[in-house]
């Protein structure tokens, strides 16, 4: 987008248009699967610790987003800089690299989830499109990709109808879910559901229940940057950190009620048995098949109508980078009708370059999610852990600020925790694939910086880049074994 028209767009969002964009962009297709996700491995008890951790962590990250929107104004084009200003030039591109990916990862989810969706609304296609992983519903939505990189590059933006449709396509369906869940609800279901299993012979411990519910729990809260990553329309500055909280709040409400009223309409082992999205599947066992399909079609009119935001808000990662000298000044060209085609075009190949891949892969709807949420958790603790950095340091804190300064200290703190519990949690399967894609990416970053006539690595550069070879070496070494599967 050129900074004309950034220009022109600045000023005219307010507090309430902010929190609107924050829920927009998290409660996406994500929140479909959270019944059949969780009831795979943990019971009542454990979701409502899990959306205990998940929600006390979400929320400080977003109380972090409020802080650094608020010390660090200048710093407006997304998450990634915050990892630039805190810890260095390489590490910035490591951030960016790494959210733009998981948002072509999480871009490539979406079609694996129509793909699926379609076969569950039309029996007779099951056999060809399956669950998102044959080749007929590879091709098809390779097809879809690259008409949406028709369409942005000939200047076609997101218009407010689609907006309206989009939303009322999410939102109506999820609130008459939980009303008919609600009407529904059996008592003694709920209560057989209560532990998942940790009580007898051979079932998993409470913790390692809720350790498997965080990927998800992390997938359906993107979009909690939202607020910073569009943060240069703002109003008020300070509206933007309002905003994410807000936001936040509303939404963590919206996916506890789903995932744990879903316990009282069958049991678990059923539940986790539900083909995705599992909503659908969840509401036709409460209502009939009329409730599954109205889910199915509010899905796919909402995935559909959004996909082209998705497209341009991953494109603007890599848009917004080049532009920070971050990444080749290449992606940084607008054409003719005003739009980084080129970013578009590279987000679009790797979009379809994970459609290949997860053809190979066991699940393909659980790998796409699970990647997307993977690949996002090193920029947020890097977010994090600047905002962490700032705070001891004093740095964007006046005189009188120590009260002020504490408290964020504190929250930023824990949100960095939280961060690097997940990357734990996550696995060492997702971590040698991250790696996988970054070392190769590090020749984009190498042009950048010859393009700059600059030192490519600092000595700690260079370090964490030795770091990110090794693990990509025995990843690829591990995969090539069938040591690590995907």
């Amino acid at each position: 987008m050129p900074d004309e028209t950034i220009q022109k767009a600045t000023d005219k969002l307010t507090l309430p248009a902010l929190t609107a964009m924050v829920v927009g962009s998290m409660v996406g297709a994500g929140v479909f699967q959270l019944p059949a996700r969780f009831a795979t491995v943990t019971g009542v008890y454990g979701a409502l610790i899990a959306w205990a951790i998940a929600g006390t962590g979400m929320l400080a990250l977003a109380f972090v987003f409020q802080t650094l929107a608020i010390r660090k104004p200048n710093l407006d084009n997304g998450v990634y800089v915050y990892a630039r200003a805190g810890f260095g030039v390489y590490p910035g591109f490591l951030s960016a690299i790494g959210f733009w990916a998981s948002a072509c990862a999480g871009n490539a989810f979406y079609w694996v989830l129509i793909m699926t969706t379609v076969s569950q609304l039309f029996p007779e296609l099951s056999g060809t499109f399956g669950n998102g992983d044959t080749w007929p519903a590879f091709f098809v939505s390779v097809v879809a990709v690259w008409g949406y990189y028709f369409l942005i590059s000939r200047g076609v933006k997101e218009a407010a109808w689609i907006n309206y449709i989009v939303t009322i396509a999410k939102l109506v369906p999820l609130a008459l879910f939980l009303v008919l869940i609600v009407v529904f609800f059996d008592g003694k279901v709920f209560a057989d559901n209560l532990t998942g299993g940790y009580d007898v012979p051979g079932g998993h411990s409470l913790f390692d229940q809720v350790k498997g519910t965080m990927l998800i729990t992390v997938f359906v809260f993107l979009g909690i940057e939202g607020a910073s990553v569009y943060s240069r329309y703002a109003k008020r500055r300070e509206d933007v950190g309002k905003a994410t909280v807000l936001g936040f709040l509303s939404v963590l409400a919206l996916f506890a009620s789903i995932s744990i009223l879903s316990y009282g309409i069958l049991p678990a082992a059923e539940i986790a048995r539900l083909a995705q999205p599992s909503v659908g599947g969840v509401l036709e066992t409460a209502v009939g098949p009329w409730g599954g399909t109205f889910i199915r079609l509010g899905l796919i009119v909402s995935v559909l109508g959004a996909y082209l935001a998705w497209q341009l808000l991953a494109a603007d990662v890599m848009y917004a980078a080049a532009k920070d000298s971050d990444m080749p000044s290449h992606f940084a060209r607008l054409n003719s009708a005003e739009v980084p085609e080129r970013a578009v075009f590279w987000t679009s190949v790797f979009v379809s370059v994970i459609l290949f891949a997860v053809q190979f892969a066991e699940n393909a709807l659980d790998f796409t999610l699970d990647l997307t949420a993977a690949l996002s958790l090193a920029p947020f603790a890097l977010a994090s852990a600047y905002a962490l950095k700032i705070a001891w340091q004093g740095d964007g804190y006046g005189a009188g600020a120590a009260g002020s300064r504490n408290r964020e200290m504190a929250i930023a703190a824990v949100s960095t925790a939280y961060t690097l519990f997940l990357i734990w949690a996550a696995g060492y399967v997702f971590l040698f694939l991250a790696c996988i894609l970054l070392a190769p990416a590090t020749a984009l970053y190498f042009i950048a910086r010859r393009e700059q006539n600059a030192p490519v690595f600092t000595k700690p550069g260079l370090i964490v880049f030795l770091i990110i070879l090794a693990f990509a070496v025995i990843g690829i070494v591990l995969l090539a074994k069938g040591v690590v599967q995907i």
